[in-house]
């Protein structure tokens, strides 16, 4: 996988987990963005580069999912990124913009979440048991 060739790869690095969750959500919207515009002007090869590129990059996020850790909450978004990688392929198919602007509506709100959890304080570099004990 070539997930590195999306994202700045020392930002990555350095950053903590929950912040690297929005680094990734942020590349595979605005790589779904750009195959939407590509598939509405006629590039047919800018469209397929960013739907491979949002296709990695949703892919790394469904592998790297804990389900022992997860659980339902893991379960729910291996669901969301499963479908989101069956219907990222109809924008290059059918040159379907609105399946890319449907895309982008699933993830943004995932990501803000993240965003929100990565902005708390203290709580992203918590362990799982150390944050259900601190609740």
């Amino acid at each position: 996988m070539t997930i590195i060739r999306h994202c700045d790869i020392d930002s990555l690095i350095e950053a903590e987990p929950a912040r690297r969750i929005v680094m990734l959500y942020d590349e595979a919207i605005a790589a779904i963005r750009i195959a939407g515009m590509a598939a509405a002007s006629g590039d047919i090869e800018g469209r397929c580069n960013a739907v491979t590129a949002a296709m990695e990059i949703v892919g790394f996020l469904y592998v790297t999912l804990d389900a022992a850790q997860g659980g339902e909450v893991a379960a729910n978004l291996g669901s969301i990124y499963a479908h989101i990688m069956a219907q990222l392929p109809r924008v290059n198919v059918y040159n379907d913009t609105e399946t890319a602007e449907r895309m982008v509506n699933m993830l943004e709100p995932l990501r803000d979440s993240w965003n929100e959890l990565a902005g708390m304080t203290g709580l992203v570099s918590m362990s799982t048991a150390e944050l259900r004990a601190a609740v």
